[in-house]
């Protein structure tokens, strides 16, 4: 009886800690969505997270954007970018990580080894010379240097985890394949391919993630208003002579975490599934 009232005091305390731990990582969301609501002078002179007084002018003005480009431009335009990301990762991952992970060809290890040497190298390392390049190319102000990389697989870190999922499907599966008359690609597409679904989600997801908040690289070849993105629209609300629209920001910000909030918790099933089972090996 003591031992289960322990437990019971244990669980209890346990919940307790993670219940505080949970409201204090998720307080400067709330706070950021209560300051959404609030009056300009209002933001920083009132504390609490209740606003004393509610307004949507902060979303009308923020919607506006910056007077020649409305927000809606910028969210259109992060969503052109990451779409083409999203689809060109989890092809050419996909298609790279079965080469590694079931095709025989000379060199294989050492190309692997190669490539998760890459995942030791900061990336800005790389950006002096990838602006060179792209600069050469005359692809400054233009989308072609945040999407035209995933068509070539650089991101090793999906590759890595679609390796590790695929290597864990039975290779009884190829052979039965071959054994039907099969090619290598007919394999890939139906038998790899429908059973590696939740790592491509997986892939899908975070690279939809990454590239939705990534603001360094955007800044770093989009020079054009018309062509900014969402981080890149949230810049624009800050000016560095104090007259920052602070209320506008805010707004903006909390509409621009709906589509990642949305994309998670609806993927969330299978990006568990594909986290889960990526260290598994066949």
């Amino acid at each position: 009886m003591r031992r289960q009232t322990t437990k019971l005091l244990f669980a209890g305390f346990s919940n307790i800690i993670i219940i505080v731990l949970g409201i204090g990582m998720l307080y400067p969301v709330i706070w950021l969505i209560a300051a959404s609501f609030k009056e300009g002078n209002m933001i920083f002179s009132d504390p609490s997270l209740i606003p004393k007084s509610v307004t949507l002018q902060n979303y009308v003005n923020g919607w506006g954007g910056i007077g020649i480009v409305s927000f809606g431009a910028f969210f259109k335009n992060s969503f052109i970018v990451c779409i083409l990301c999203v689809i060109c990762n989890a092809v050419f991952c996909t298609f790279t990580a079965y080469a590694f992970a079931r095709l025989k060809f000379v060199g294989r290890n050492f190309w692997f080894a190669l490539m998760m040497l890459t995942l030791m190298l900061p990336g800005h390392v790389t950006t002096i010379p990838r602006y060179i390049i792209f600069r050469g190319f005359g692809w400054i102000d233009s989308y072609l240097p945040l999407i035209v990389p995933k068509l070539f697989a650089t991101d090793a870190f999906f590759i890595f985890l679609l390796v590790q999922f695929i290597r864990a499907l039975p290779k009884d599966l190829d052979e039965s394949a071959v054994i039907d008359g099969c090619s290598k690609f007919g394999i890939y597409f139906k038998i790899i391919l429908p059973l590696s679904i939740p790592a491509i989600i997986t892939t899908v997801l975070f690279t939809f993630l990454w590239t939705w908040d990534d603001f360094f690289n955007q800044l770093l070849y989009l020079n054009s208003p018309e062509k900014y993105t969402v981080p890149m629209g949230l810049r624009l609300f800050i000016d560095s002579s104090g007259m920052s629209s602070w209320g506008s920001m805010f707004a903006m910000a909390v509409l621009s975490i709906v589509p990642c909030f949305v994309l998670f918790f609806s993927l969330q099933k299978y990006f568990v599934q594909g986290i889960a089972t990526t260290g598994m090996k066949g």
